[in-house]
C-alpha cells in the first residue's frame, strides 16, 4: 500500500478509537447483535459495551466495568499459564489485559500496546480502579513494537491487525518478541474471498474493521510466511451478514466478513 494512503488510513482508525476511548464505548467489531457501532456518529447515538464474547465468570471476576473493542476472546484459547509474559496488540481500555493478569498470577506479566494515546490513557484508568501489579500499557505501533526480542510467551489480540496496513510486518513483530516455542492467539476480522475495490478503499470501513481484513486463507499463509508453524482456526463465526448496520458494506462484501480466532506457535 502506498506510503500516503497507509498515513491516511491510519490517521482515520487513531481518531475513531480515539473518539472512542473518550466515550468508553463499543466498536463495530461486537458483531451483529450489539445496538450500534463504530461506524455511527458517537455524538448522536448512545453506544454500549460489548462484552458478549466473554462468560459471567470472567466478567465478574473483574472490579470494574470495562468496555470490550473485540470480536472474540482469544484469553479463553490462549491456555495461559502462571508466570507467563503476555503481550496484547491494540490493546484498547484493556479489558483482555486484565483477564490475562490474572491468569498468568502475579509472578507473570502483561503488556498492553495500544498507537491511541486517548486509549492509552484509559486502560491506565481502568487499571487504577483494580488491584493487580502485573501489568503495564505502553504506546506504540504494531508494525515497531517498543518490546524486547524473544522477551513474551504469548501474544494475543482481538479485532486489531485487521486495521493495520502492512500486516505482514505485525507478524514479523510478533515472530520477534515472542521467545522459541511462543505462541500466538488472535481474534480477527477476516474474509471468505476478496472485498470489491469500493469497499477496500472506503477509509470508515477501515476504521470499522472491514475494509482491511485479508481473506482468511491468506491470513494463516501470512502468519506461516512470518515463520510459524500450525497457523489454526479455533473458532470462526459470520459477522454483520444476517443484519444491517451502519457499518453496511454491498450484501455481496457483508456476507463474506467473518470473525475467527487464530493460534500459531514460534518454532523452539
Amino acid at each position: 500500500m502506498e506510503s500516503n494512503n497507509a498515513d491516511e488510513i491510519r490517521k482515520v482508525v487513531r481518531d475513531r478509537y480515539a473518539e472512542l476511548a473518550r466515550m468508553q464505548a463499543p466498536s463495530c467489531c461486537g458483531g451483529p447483535t450489539e445496538a450500534a457501532s463504530c461506524c455511527c456518529d458517537p455524538t448522536s447515538v448512545q453506544l454500549r459495551a460489548t462484552r458478549h464474547h466473554y462468560s459471567e465468570e470472567e466478567l465478574d471476576a473483574l472490579s470494574a466495568d470495562i468496555p470490550s473493542l473485540g470480536c472474540g476472546n482469544p484469553t479463553a484459547l490462549s491456555e495461559l499459564k502462571e508466570n507467563e509474559v503476555v503481550l496484547d496488540l491494540g490493546s484498547g481500555g484493556g479489558l483482555d489485559c486484565f483477564l490475562a493478569a490474572r491468569s498468568v498470577g502475579p509472578g507473570g506479566r502483561v503488556i498492553g500496546l495500544d498507537m491511541t494515546p486517548e486509549m492509552v490513557e484509559l486502560a491506565r484508568a481502568n487499571a487504577g480502579k483494580m488491584s493487580l501489579d502485573n501489568i503495564e500499557f505502553r504506546l506504540g505501533e504494531m508494525e515497531h513494537m517498543p518490546v524486547e526480542s524473544e522477551s513474551v510467551d504469548v501474544v494475543i489480540s482481538n479485532c486489531v491487525i485487521n486495521l493495520s496496513t502492512d500486516k505482514d510486518a505485525v507478524f514479523r513483530e510478533v515472530f520477534r518478541v515472542l521467545k522459541p516455542g511462543g505462541r500466538l492467539c488472535v481474534s480477527d476480522i477476516v474474509t471468505h474471498g476478496e472485498l470489491p475495490r469500493q469497499v477496500r478503499e472506503n477509509l470508515e470501513l477501515w476504521a470499522c474493521c472491514v475494509a482491511g481484513a485479508l481473506d482468511e486463507q491468506d491470513y494463516l499463509a501470512r502468519i506461516h510466511a512470518a515463520g510459524f508453524t500450525q497457523p489454526n482456526v479455533q473458532d470462526a463465526k459470520t459477522v454483520w451478514s444476517a443484519q444491517r448496520t451502519c457499518c453496511e458494506a454491498e450484501d455481496p462484501a457483508r456476507a463474506m466478513v467473518a470473525s475467527v480466532t487464530v493460534t500459531a506457535r514460534k518454532p523452539a
